[in-house]
């Protein structure tokens, strides 16, 4: 069982790096990619079955180093929060525009709906993209104090 934890660790760690790294190209050139979400939820899907084996782990009597533990449960609080920051992106544009609402922003032109489309997008992008960056040194630390 520790070995499918290690193995599946390793494979945690690509799956975030990637998505961290395309995710991060992605906010650089404003460029929308489904495959940065996709690689993003199959990274925030891994972190969590390499909780749960971890979790197993722990019941059937492995005694992990407590750093150890700490550094695996921490991404799923990380991703968390970065989802409530998420879906939060969309009104903080509009409060920081002075909106009160969506439906002000369809009575815009078509041209400026679309840029605060693309800075909700942005943000969205930003928050997941610093979230896997940050779960990606979490889970390199719950790795060497393994």
């Amino acid at each position: 069982m520790k070995d499918i934890h290690i193995v599946f660790g390793v494979i945690t760690i690509t799956l975030t790096a990637v998505a961290g790294a395309w995710g991060a190209w992605c906010w650089w050139r404003a460029h929308q990619s489904a495959w940065f979400w996709r690689l993003l939820r199959a990274s925030q899907v891994a972190v969590v079955i390499q909780a749960a084996l971890g979790g197993v782990l722990v019941l059937t009597g492995h005694k992990p180093p407590g750093l150890h533990v700490l550094y695996g449960v921490l991404p799923l609080l990380v991703s968390f929060f970065a989802e409530q920051l998420r879906i939060s992106a969309a009104q903080m544009v509009l409060d920081q525009r002075g909106f009160e609402s969506a439906a002000a922003v369809g009575k815009l032109p078509a041209e400026e709906q679309q840029g605060i489309v693309l800075a909700v997008t942005q943000r969205e992008l930003g928050f997941m993209v610093i979230a896997a960056l940050v779960n990606l040194v979490l889970l390199g630390r719950a790795a060497m104090t393994g």
